[in-house]
């Protein structure tokens, strides 16, 4: 009899035991039946395709929602990469690329479908044209977080404008699927994540560089209104002026301006219409694609408008925000080059502006040209859009805004800075636990790494970063020291680098006339 009971008492340990560590690796969304695979103690769905492949005539059109399937889909593989001449990111030189890349991941540790877990959504960077969805975040998801990460298309295939498309659009836009692949994966997370036990009213999306830029977009976005609750945007904002040209970052470009850029890759390609493009090998058009070739434009449905005068109307979705900028952005994308170059480049970038730009951004030698051109990089690509964003958003929103300054000069970085700081995609260690070079980190930085994680997950669960024991983050306050300055430890300061905020401020509101 007792061993009777020693058995029951062992077999019912077992059961509560399994039912304690119970997976959600099969479900039920809006196409049918899925299952995952078993990844570090949580369920991971790798490849859930949320789109029809956008190939043939489909390539340059919106995305078409997935059609329901047959039986159980094994979401046990990573989807492959768009096509991009290169990859950064972890993992990515494992998988193949072809423009059927339409997929996003899920990662839950919910029991249970009614656990309404929180939701974190990694938007990749890449300056539109490199980059894969590919990975996880244990350290996310053993805080009761659901990690998704979406891919979309890049280059030519993701933003490429062309009359053609224009006119065959229906409403007179092209360009912009990349972002539409977006807002759709975005729906797909919303109208699905109760299946995986995340709760669809605590969504928050997050990216970093083109990826921060993407979430910039998503937060002016009506197609994207309802879809998430909060927003995470590292180093990116896309609040610059509306122009006919770029030209050397300092403006969004209208479809119709676009289009040229469509018509010389047709050139390059020798097609003589868009029937022939659709055609052209993929990796014919990765390998006539100039870098920053094809951006995000203006179409007046995506992207409605100039963002800064969205944000003076408010005009957005209107949600919770971290967002910030890194002391070295613009060394990983700037080159020495002689001062009387770099004195010419400016006269041509910024005109009647260039003696003062020339004033705030000195430079006598070769070596002072790059600091110069980082230093402009970092203020008029990255800095100066987060300053207004936080201005904006702080004087006609509702959401609260949380503004950083990462200024870490660390070992565990991609590229090194030359003069002491931190370049751009330093912060994500810190946050992600990435690991680049050597990963060392010194014994103050692993505290960093452990205050700064907590703030992107209490945010995410809470949309505040705030937690006992952590340095007091305030919301932003135009004029007031509410900066979190991230630099041997953490405090808040002023807005830095103000004189240089002011000059882009100045500058980009004449552009605007």
């Amino acid at each position: 009899m007792k061993l009777k009971r020693h058995l029951l008492t062992a077999a019912l340990t077992l059961f509560c035991l399994s039912a304690a560590n119970a997976q959600l690796l099969r479900t039920t969304v809006e196409q049918g039946e899925i299952e995952g695979v078993e990844h570090e103690g949580f369920a991971l769905y790798k490849g859930i395709p949320y789109a029809e492949a956008p190939v043939g005539n489909l390539r340059w059109k919106a995305p078409v929602s997935k059609k329901p399937w047959k039986g159980v889909f094994k979401a046990d593989k990573w989807g492959d990469r768009p096509p991009q001449p290169i990859d950064p990111n972890q993992n990515g030189g494992e998988l193949g690329m072809s423009e059927d890349c339409l997929y996003l991941s899920v990662e839950t540790p919910a029991k249970s479908k009614n656990d309404k877990l929180p939701v974190f959504v990694m938007i990749h960077g890449g300056a539109f044209l490199t980059g894969s969805y590919s990975g996880t975040q244990e350290s996310f998801v053993k805080e009761g977080i659901i990690y998704c990460s979406i891919e979309y298309r890049l280059g030519a295939f993701g933003f490429m404008a062309h009359p053609e498309l224009s006119k065959e659009s229906g409403k007179n836009i092209s360009g912009n699927y990349g972002i539409l692949d977006q807002v759709m994966a975005l729906k797909w997370i919303h109208d699905n994540i109760a299946a995986f036990g995340g709760d669809p009213d605590k969504i928050t999306i997050a990216g970093e560089s083109a990826g921060g830029i993407s979430v910039s977009i998503l937060c002016a976005s009506p197609l994207a209104k309802g879809l998430f609750r909060g927003a995470i945007s590292e180093s990116g904002s896309s609040f610059w002026p509306v122009g006919e040209s770029r030209n050397g970052n300092t403006a969004m470009l209208t479809t119709k301006a676009a289009e040229a850029g469509g018509l010389l890759l047709q050139k390059k390609l020798k097609a003589k219409n868009l029937k022939q493009l659709r055609k052209v090998p993929a990796m014919d058009i990765v390998k006539n694609t100039a870098f920053e070739s094809f951006w995000p434009n203006v179409d007046g449905y995506s992207i409605t408008d100039d963002q800064y005068k969205l944000y003076e109307k408010g005009s957005y979705n209107d949600v919770n925000v971290i967002i910030g900028t890194n002391s070295d952005e613009g060394s990983m994308f700037s080159r020495p080059v002689s001062v009387s170059d770099y004195e010419r480049r400016i006269h041509e970038i910024y005109g009647s502006w260039a003696d003062q730009v020339l004033s705030l951004y000195p430079a006598k030698t070769e070596e002072e040209t790059y600091f110069a051109q980082s230093d402009i990089f970092r203020d008029g690509s990255f800095a100066w859009g987060t300053y207004a964003w936080a201005n904006l958003q702080s004087k006609t929103g509702k959401g609260k805004v949380y503004m950083y300054y990462f200024d870490q000069d660390s070992e565990n970085t991609i590229v090194k800075s030359r003069k002491g700081g931190a370049s751009h995609v330093a912060e994500m260690p810190f946050i992600y636990g990435y690991k680049f070079g050597s990963g060392k980190m010194t014994e103050t930085e692993q505290h960093m790494e452990q205050i700064m994680s907590r703030y992107w997950i209490n945010f995410t669960k809470t949309g505040n970063p705030n937690g006992d024991s952590l340095p007091f983050w305030t919301t932003y306050q135009e004029g007031k020291p509410t900066v979190m300055i991230m630099k041997e430890g953490l405090h808040l300061g002023p807005v830095q680098n103000q004189k240089q905020m002011d000059f882009f401020e100045k500058f980009f509101k004449e552009k605007r006339k």
